[in-house]
């Protein structure tokens, strides 16, 4: 890619703003329309829950890999190609005649968004300076929060005057106008020379895999032989592909990235972050359907201010970290999350629902915070011939966090409630709530809230552990190829 003009970056920033988009949108629309597509396709939710399940399950296995392919062979290459399959596997989702093809196009949509993903942060690395990339990626967060406040609104709308399908045709008009602008202007601006480490990828693939599908088995059903078994084989898998990788030549997760703290611990706090907010979200949709008997709709629609707050904000936080480094930026962040989650565990039976607003607004200053600063640090601290494999990190980390989150809430909600009753509860099937159960959910829900505290804190201390950062223009210096001149610091090993 030659050097972009400032209209060019603009544009390519826009087109990777828009695939995140589509993303975000389908990250809250699928959940409102839950009840329509049971009912449409003669389902159940034990089923339809994969709906969601299976994207976030191929994105969190498929992200690294392709972030490495995207080193090899361009990441170009791969987020076009990225952008089409979305764009198709959504076509086919909206067609879908059954619940089990809506599930197998669902995870073929979700190997488009893992193509996406993974390499648009190393397109802005490419793109932009490293004095300018916090703002990026400011950008970046703010598509999502708008993505996903659309989401839930036109979820709503959608499914109740047009027709569930439509959730997914939304994105294939958005796909095309991004696949022509992309084609114009984004290009690979180089490839580095490497081998693809089949059996790495392979084993890391399998190992994730076992272990995230393991999880949410014992998650939804509890215990049992089949997820003990998925669960320790995953483990084994791990163990194999750390010494897989310590013999490939050119292996999938290069270790001695991890050497530079900034790095290291950027991508800890991602994962942390992650494994201790998103169950916050889950948690309160669940209290905000069951106990107080809300409509999904307008449960979502509560937690909207946070969404915008952290939208408008996010590009402004980006901009600070460029110019004082993520360390402080994102620290902050997760402490105004973990404020927003006290907030939140005040709540009971009865509470006002200005409460839930209250502290969507303060865990949506976190969020506005953290995500970009904490994003624009991994790719500021990595080689430029890496910057596919960082991505994929990243937003892998980010993801299982996430999913494991996910696990956790409705383990904790088994504590107060039987699983079945947790599900139907989130996806907006089940009635309100008795008394004594209602109750009972109430103090489970506190209990989960403190885990996440407890999580987030250690998310902070490895945040602010990480190290002060100077992203002046001269930190270009000692993120570029080894072969182009010596590393000014945390060389690899």
């Amino acid at each position: 890619m030659p050097d972009a003009k400032p209209v060019h970056e603009n544009i390519i920033l826009g087109v990777i703003l828009v695939a995140v988009l589509m993303a975000a949108i389908d990250s809250t629309i699928v959940l409102l329309a839950f009840p329509a597509i049971v009912e449409s396709l003669h389902s159940n939710l034990a089923t339809i829950i994969w709906v969601i399940l299976i994207y976030m399950l191929v994105s969190a296995v498929a992200t690294t890999q392709f972030g490495k392919v995207g080193d090899i062979y361009g990441r170009a290459k791969i987020f076009m190609g990225g952008l089409t399959v979305f764009t198709v596997a959504s076509f086919l989702c909206g067609i879908a005649p059954t619940d089990v093809l809506l599930i197998i196009f669902r995870s073929v949509q979700g190997l488009g968004g893992a193509m996406v993903a993974a390499t648009s942060g190393a397109i802005i690395a490419d793109t932009f300076e490293r004095h300018r990339i916090g703002r990026a990626f400011g950008f970046t967060a703010m598509a999502y929060n708008v993505g996903a406040i659309l989401g839930i609104v036109l979820g709503g709308i959608i499914t109740t005057f047009v027709g569930w399908q439509y959730i997914f045709f939304i994105n294939v008009p958005i796909g095309i106008v991004a696949l022509a602008l992309g084609s114009k202007y984004i290009a690979d601006k180089q490839t580095f020379a490497a081998k693809l480490d089949l059996l790495g990828m392979v084993t890391l693939a399998l190992a994730l895999s076992l272990l995230l599908y393991g999880g949410i088995g014992y998650a939804s059903t509890g215990t049992g032989s089949l997820n003990t078994v998925m669960i320790v084989l995953g483990v084994v898998l791990l163990i194999a592909f750390y010494f897989v990788e310590k013999r490939a030549d050119s292996p999938t997760i290069p270790f001695e990235m991890f050497a530079n703290k900034v790095f290291k611990n950027s991508i800890l706090a991602a994962l942390l972050q992650g494994l201790g907010f998103l169950g916050v979200v889950f948690m309160l949709i669940m209290y905000l359907q069951g106990v107080r008997g809300f409509s999904p709709l307008y449960a979502s629609l509560l937690l909207v201010p946070g969404y915008v707050v952290s939208g408008v904000l996010a590009p402004h936080m980006g901009r600070v970290s460029d110019k004082h480094g993520a360390r402080i930026v994102a620290t902050i962040g997760i402490a105004m999350q973990i404020i927003g989650v006290v907030v939140y565990l005040s709540l009971n039976a009865t509470s006002s629902i200005y409460v839930v607003i209250i502290g969507s607004l303060i865990t949506g200053i976190g969020g506005s915070m953290f995500w970009p600063a904490n994003s624009s640090a991994v790719m500021a601290h990595a080689e430029q011939r890496r910057f596919g494999i960082a991505s994929g990190l990243s937003r892998m980390f980010s993801t299982m966090g996430m999913m494991g989150s996910f696990i956790v809430v409705f383990v904790v909600a088994a504590l107060s409630i039987p699983r079945s009753e947790a599900f139907q509860i989130f996806v907006g099937t089940s009635a309100k709530l008795g008394g004594s159960v209602a109750s009972a959910f109430v103090t489970g829900m506190r209990f989960s809230f403190i885990a996440m505290i407890v999580i987030l804190a250690i998310a902070g201390i490895i945040s602010l552990a990480r190290g002060k950062e100077d992203r002046s223009s001269h930190l270009k210096q000692h993120v570029k190829d080894p072969t182009e001149e010596p590393y000014a610091q945390n060389p690899p090993q």
